[in-house]
C-alpha cells in the first residue's frame, strides 16, 4: 500500500499518515461563510484537500472515506449582508451555496460526502455546550455563554503560542462578563430581528467555533483523522476548535492530523479591494480562464507555500492543458504511475507530481511513430489523481472543426518562396493574419501547425490569404 506522509500543524513535523481505521478515514475541512461569492484564496483550500480526497480514495477506496465540509449559514456578516440589501437571511445563504458548489465544480472539485450547514446543528451545539458547562469548561454570563480558556492547559498547542502572544497579538473583544480576555463565546443573544433559536440561556445563536466541533462530533465522531483548512484558520478557529472539543469529549483526542494552506497573491502582492487585484472564481471564469486552468496553476505550487497567481502562470498553464488534452485525445484511463502517486502521497507535492507528468508527456511525444496507448491510459489517469483532464472539464479545450490544410499550404508556400528571395515580409504578413484571428503558428523544421487558440475567430480567417 502507498505510504502516506502529512505535515502535522500539530506536531510541526511531517509525518505516516496511519488512519484510526481503514475501513473508515474521516476527514473534515472548513468550508465558506456563505454572504458572497468565493474568491481566489476560498478556492485554494478546497482544490487543495480534494487532491487529499482523491488521494485517500486511491489508497483506501471509496467506500471507505468519508469526507466532510461545511457550510457557515448564521454569521453577523451574514445578517449585515441581508440587511444591506433588504433580503431574507435564507435567500442569501441558499443563493450563495449554489454559487459556491457551482464555481468548485467548476474547478474540478468532487462533492463532499457530506456538506452540513451550521443552522441544522443548533439541537447539538447546545448539547455540547451543556456539558462543557457542566464540566466547568464554559460558563453563562448576561446572555452569554462563554469557553474558559484557563481550564485547558494546552490551549496554544496548535498555533504554537502562549496566552499571553495571543492577547498581545490579536484584537480580543472585551467584555465585563469575561473571565479571561481570551475567553471565546459558544452562544450569544438575539434581538427580535436576528436569527436566533430557544436555549437553556435565552433566545440566541452559536458563536462561530462551536459549529464545527458539533458537525464534525455528529458526523464523523469524538475522534477522526484529519483536520484542515487555510492557515489564516489556525488562530482563533482552529485553536478554539480543538480547546473545546477535547474538554466535551475528553480522552477522545479529537482530530490526529492537522493540515493547514498557506495564503494566495495576485501578482506577487496581497489580494485586496484596495489594490485592484481582487478576483473572485467568477470572475476569472467570466474573463474567459478555464476552471481546469485555475485548478493547474493552484496545484503547480505546494500547498504550504504562498501561491502566486500570476496571468503568465494561467496562460503556460492553457497552453500546457491544450496540448496534454491534445495528445491522450481518445485515450481511456487505466492505472496512475506510482511516481505520480508518490509525489501526491509525499505531504501533497502536487508540483513534483506535475514535474512527473511533463517527463511522460516528453516520452510520448517522443516517440510519434510508436502507439503509446498503454502510455496514454497511464498519463491519463495519473492527470486525473490530480483532478486534471477528466471529461468533465474538457468543453474549454475543445478544438473547433476548422480544415487548416489550405492555410498550412499556402504559409508554405510563402515561406519556401521567402527562403530562396530572402524577404520574409510575406511570411511574417500572413503570420500576423493568423495569430489575429486567433491562430497559434507553430513552425518547425518538421514543418507548419496552426491551431486555433482561446481567442480564435473562423470569420477573420476569411481574409487571410
Amino acid at each position: 500500500m502507498t505510504e502516506i506522509r502529512l505535515h502535522n500543524t500539530k506536531t510541526r513535523k511531517k509525518e505516516v499518515f496511519t488512519p484510526i481505521d481503514t475501513q473508515n478515514v474521516r476527514m473534515y475541512v472548513c468550508g465558506p461563510t456563505v454572504y458572497d461569492r468565493a474568491h481566489l484564496g476560498n478556492a485554494r483550500p478546497v482544490v487543495v484537500f480534494d487532491v487529499l480526497f482523491r488521494l485517500l480514495r486511491e489508497v483506501y477506496e471509496p467506500d471507505h472515506l468519508t469526507y466532510v465540509r461545511n457550510f457557515t449559514d448564521v454569521d453577523d456578516k451574514i445578517n449585515a449582508r441581508a440587511a444591506e440589501r433588504g433580503r431574507p437571511i435564507g435567500e442569501i445563504t441558499e443563493e450563495t451555496i449554489g454559487w459556491f458548489l457551482d464555481d468548485m465544480a467548476t474547478l474540478g472539485a468532487l462533492p463532499p460526502n457530506a456538506m452540513p450547514r451550521a443552522t441544522q446543528y443548533i439541537p447539538q451545539m447546545i448539547e455540547m455546550i451543556e456539558g462543557l458547562i457542566a464540566s466547568d469548561h464554559a460558563y453563562a454570563a448576561e446572555g452569554h455563554v462563554l469557553f474558559a480558556v484557563d481550564s485547558y492547559a494546552d490551549y496554544g498547542a496548535l498555533s504554537g503560542r502562549s496566552v499571553d502572544d495571543m492577547i498581545a497579538g490579536a484584537r480580543v473583544e472585551v467584555a465585563p462578563y469575561k473571565r479571561n480576555p481570551m475567553d471565546f463565546v459558544l452562544w450569544k443573544p438575539s434581538s427580535d430581528d436576528l436569527p436566533g433559536w430557544d436555549s437553556p440561556w435565552g433566545r440566541g445563536r452559536p458563536g462561530w467555533h462551536i459549529e464545527c466541533s458539533a458537525m464534525a462530533d455528529d458526523l464523523l465522531g469524538a475522534h477522526f483523522d484529519i483536520h484542515g483548512g487555510g492557515n489564516d484558520l489556525m488562530f482563533p478557529h482552529h485553536e478554539n476548535e480543538m480547546a473545546q472539543s477535547c474538554c466535551a469529549r475528553p480522552g477522545a483526542g479529537f482530530a490526529n492530523v492537522w493540515l493547514h494552506n498557506e495564503m494566495l497573491q495576485v501578482e506577487g502582492k496581497k489580494m485586496s479591494k484596495s489594490l485592484g487585484n481582487f478576483f473572485t472564481v467568477r470572475d476569472l471564469l467570466d474573463q474567459g480562464v478555464p476552471g481546469e486552468v485555475i485548478r493547474f496553476v493552484f496545484l503547480s505550487t505546494h500547498y504550504r507555500k504562498p501561491m502566486d497567481w500570476t496571468a503568465e502562470k494561467a496562460r503556460e498553464a492553457e497552453a500546457t492543458l491544450r496540448g496534454w488534452r491534445k495528445m491522450v485525445a481518445g485515450a481511456e484511463p487505466t492505472t496512475p504511475a506510482q511516481s505520480v502517486v508518490d509525489a501526491v502521497a509525499d505531504d501533497l507535492n502536487t508540483a513534483g507530481a506535475i514535474t512527473e507528468l511533463h517527463a511522460m508527456a516528453k516520452v510520448i511525444a517522443g516517440n510519434p511513430q510508436k502507439d503509446c496507448s498503454v502510455e496514454k491510459g497511464t498519463f491519463l489517469a495519473s492527470s486525473q489523481i490530480l483532478g486534471l483532464l477528466s471529461p468533465e472539464l474538457g468543453d474549454w479545450a475543445e478544438e473547433p472543426d476548422v480544415d487548416f490544410s489550405p492555410f498550412v499550404a499556402r504559409f508554405v508556400e510563402i515561406r519556401e518562396l521567402a527562403m530562396q528571395t530572402k524577404d520574409f515580409s510575406g511570411v511574417d504578413a500572413m503570420k500576423q493574419a493568423l495569430i489575429a484571428a486567433g491562430v497559434e503558428v507553430r513552425m518547425s523544421k518538421a514543418g507548419v501547425e496552426l491551431v486555433p487558440g482561446p481567442d480564435f475567430d473562423a470569420e477573420k480567417l476569411e481574409g487571410v490569404q
